[in-house]
Parts: C-alpha cells; sequence; structure tokens
C-alpha cells in the first residue's frame, strides 16, 4: 500500500474494523496513482483532513457562538468565530455562516431566507451550463420555486459564442421581473461580470445572488473578479478550488440579509452544524490567506489555458475557445462524430485518468451520455503540476481516446500502456503531505 496523507489513523481503524480499513486504503491508492481532472474535486490538506477528523465531531453545537442550545460550546464557539472572521477576510465581506452542510443546502438557505414558495427567480439554462440548485425541475429549487432561465450565446458567428449573453439576461429580468437573480455555474468556463450582473439585478428590481462554488478558490487567490461588492449574497462550496472539506458557506455585507440566512439555515433546514467539518474550514480558510495559495490559484488557470490548448492542437474542440479559470468543456465530436462523453469517461478511467462526462451547450446527448468531457486543473496543480505536465496530459487523454475510436484491440494496449505511464507520473508528484 503506498503511504499517503489519505491513509493516516488507518492502523487505528483496522484494529477494529479491517474490512473499511481495507476500502479506505485501496481508495488512498487510487488518489495517489490517478490524475484527477474532475473540476469539483481537489485533494485536501492533511491538515484539513486532520481537522475534519478531530474531537469537534463529538458535539452537539445547534445555534450560532454566544447562542446555543447546547452546554459545553466553549471551544466550539471558537473555532466557529475563527472560521467566521477567515472566510470574512479572504472573500472581503462583513458576514459569513460557516455551518451549510454543501453548497447546494447553502442555496437552500438562501432560497428559503429571500423568497416565498412560488417566487420567481432568473438562472442560466441549465443544460448550458447551470447546477441543479438553479432550478432543475427535480430539485427544491424547481419544485416550490418558479425558475425562469437565460441562455449562453448560440450563435457561432457571435464573438462571445458560449458565453453569457448579457442582452438576454437583461431581457428575461425585465420580462419576468424575478424576485432574485442567479449567477455563478457548474460548467461555465469564463469570467463572470458580476458588475454586469448587478446592473441588470437593479434594473429589474431583482436580489443578485452569486454561487462562486467552482470559482471560490480563484477568488481567494486573486485569480478571478470578486463578486463582492456587486452581489447581495454570496454561496459557495469550500472544496472544489478552494481546497477545503466538503461543505457549503454563505457571505453578504447585508446584515439583514445575514440575519434572515441565518435563521433560514438553523432551524429552517439544518440541525446541528458538523463542528469538526466546520472545524476543517477554518483551517482550509487560513491556508487559502496565504501567499502560496494565490500562487496556486494562478497556477490553476495557466495550468488550465495550456490543457485546453493542447487539447485543441489535437483536434479536440473547447466550448466559448478557451477557458478563463480552472475548467474546460470537451466538445469531443469534432475528435469523432461517434465519441460520447460516457465512453471517453470509461476509457479515460481504465488508463488512471478521471475525468467526468458532462453535456455541451445545445448538446444532443442525454446528460448519461452527453458529447463532452469537463476537465478541470484544481487537482492536478494542488500535486505540482505545471504546464510541462499538462502537455504530457494532452498527449495521453489524446492517445487514450484516438485508440478507443480505432476499437477494442487498439484501446486495451493504449489503456494498459497509458496507465503505467501515469503511475509513473504520480509518483513523481505525491499528494502533498
Amino acid at each position: 500500500m503506498i503511504e499517503s496523507p489519505s491513509t493516516a489513523g488507518l492502523d487505528v481503524i483496522r484494529a477494529t474494523d479491517p474490512d473499511a480499513a481495507d476500502i479506505i486504503a485501496r481508495e488512498a491508492e487510487r488518489q495517489e496513482t490517478t490524475i484527477e481532472l474532475i473540476a469539483s474535486e481537489n485533494h485536501a490538506s492533511p491538515a484539513v483532513m486532520a481537522a475534519a477528523g478531530s474531537c469537534m465531531t463529538n458535539k452537539y453545537a445547534e445555534g450560532y457562538p454566544g447562542r446555543r442550545y447546547y452546554g459545553g460550546c466553549e471551544f466550539h464557539d471558537q473555532i466557529e468565530t475563527l472560521a467566521r472572521e477567515r472566510a470574512k477576510r479572504l472573500f472581503g465581506c462583513e458576514y459569513a455562516n460557516v455551518q451549510p452542510h454543501s453548497g447546494a443546502q447553502a442555496n437552500m438557505s438562501v432560497f428559503m431566507a429571500l423568497m416565498s414558495p412560488g417566487d420567481t427567480f432568473a438562472s442560466l439554462v441549465l443544460s448550458d451550463g447551470g447546477h441543479l440548485s438553479h432550478g432543475m425541475k427535480l430539485n427544491f429549487s424547481g419544485k416550490y420555486f418558479n425558475p425562469v432561465h437565460y441562455p449562453l450565446h448560440h450563435d457561432e458567428s457571435h464573438a462571445q459564442f458560449e458565453q453569457i449573453d448579457y442582452d438576454a439576461v437583461r431581457s428575461v429580468v425585465l420580462e419576468h421581473k424575478p424576485k432574485m437573480l442567479l449567477c455563478g455555474y457548474s460548467a461555465y468556463p469564463r469570467v463572470i461580470d458580476f458588475a454586469k450582473f448587478r446592473e441588470i439585478a437593479d434594473e429589474g428590481g431583482a436580489i443578485l445572488m452569486a454561487d462562486v462554488a467552482h470559482i471560490a478558490g480563484l477568488i481567494a487567490g486573486g485569480a478571478h473578479p470578486s463578486p463582492f461588492p456587486h452581489a447581495h449574497v454570496v454561496t459557495t462550496t469550500t472544496h472544489k478550488s478552494l481546497r477545503g472539506p466538503r461543505g457549503g458557506l454563505i457571505m453578504t455585507n447585508d446584515e439583514e440579509i445575514a440575519k434572515q440566512v441565518d435563521k433560514a439555515l438553523f432551524p429552517g433546514v439544518q440541525g446541528g452544524p458538523l463542528m469538526h467539518i466546520v472545524a476543517a474550514k477554518a483551517v482550509a480558510f487560513g491556508e487559502a490567506l496565504s501567499d502560496d495559495f494565490k500562487a496556486y490559484a494562478h497556477k490553476v488557470i495557466d495550468n488550465a489555458r495550456m490543457l485546453a490548448g493542447q487539447l485543441t492542437e489535437r483536434g479536440f474542440r473547447i466550448t466559448s475557445g478557451s477557458t478563463d479559470n480552472h475548467l474546460m468543456l470537451v466538445d469531443l465530436r469534432a475528435k469523432d462524430e461517434n465519441l460520447t462523453g460516457k465512453d471517453a469517461e470509461a476509457w479515460l478511467e481504465a488508463a488512471g485518468i478521471i475525468t467526468n462526462k458532462n453535456g455541451i451547450p445545445n448538446d444532443p446527448r442525454k446528460p448519461m451520455v452527453t458529447s463532452g468531457l469537463r476537465l478541470g486543473t484544481p487537482a492536478t496543480t494542488t500535486r505540482g503540476f505545471g504546464e510541462t505536465e499538462m502537455i504530457v496530459i494532452a498527449d495521453l487523454i489524446d492517445r487514450v481516446l484516438t485508440a478507443g475510436i480505432a476499437g477494442e484491440g487498439e484501446l486495451a494496449n493504449a489503456t494498459s500502456t497509458v496507465r503505467a505511464e501515469v503511475r509513473d507520473l504520480c509518483g513523481r508528484f505525491p499528494l502533498p503531505h
């Protein structure tokens, strides 16, 4: 078994539960020996993982610092306050709620705080890169509220093809007068003009909510414009590019919104906070305040642009032409019209390259098949890969997919060869210890 930060404490688990320990050990080895290109994933530091596995898990702390429903919360008040203050410094805001268990629950809290069931809100068309908690019919946001959607530019002759159509945003807002306007996406590779969104929101009398779950680390590191002071309220996850534990965060500069959000989260949609995760958030925010993290955030974008450019040179199409952030959507049809995201994901995983199939704008295929892959560079950048390694990765991806297109025999040979090369590359760039 490969030693890694993910195996810390494994002997303790193995002494009482060898079955669980073996599964965790195998997952640790998988992470150590594969190239992680899923844009929403990252490798948390050993300090963050240690905090997430600490004794802070043993306490109920319903309520907020200084206003708990249980005794014995002195140090939980302190760690939550530390996390809050660091989040405020990191993002330049006045109020932060660090208790959401996830980004979706952060979004739910804002919806419950600032809208009533049946109210209208505007967001990006889901198939253009929006998030399921921004109006998918099966999600709370689509079942209990009324979503209207704005699209990307779909005219190939337009200079902003497959980028946000701000004229369409304005038209949708002025026509439907939504209570809230959402920006921030799960599969959008370009810079978001938060000032323009605020201008449109003000014109239509809407609250501007920015869900920056994907780009939070880039914002914290100064590599992407901040939603503040433009957005009324901001939500995010704390993993992804922010490199913390899995969880959510809500921020605002508006005291009244902060009060409403606090009540909507607890007792509205959650009970006791996960205090071990709050502690891990505090550690992650402290890491993100460092100069090293700022350099990391900029390197993530440099790596993404290099990878996108190299894939373009090898015959793939990157939607919108390139990327300004940590992710890219690869239109596989440019390589071969029969190549699907489902096949590409499976072939690459067999070779040790972890990706996720993803729809592209106007994708004719179903969401479980897709015509695209979503690739991201936060995790590879964390383990020290640079632009030279992005060239290597592009070549590995191309070799596997080209072999898959050629047939099963070619694919079997390519996956075996590339898997060995991936192991070697990962061995030269071990996960942070």
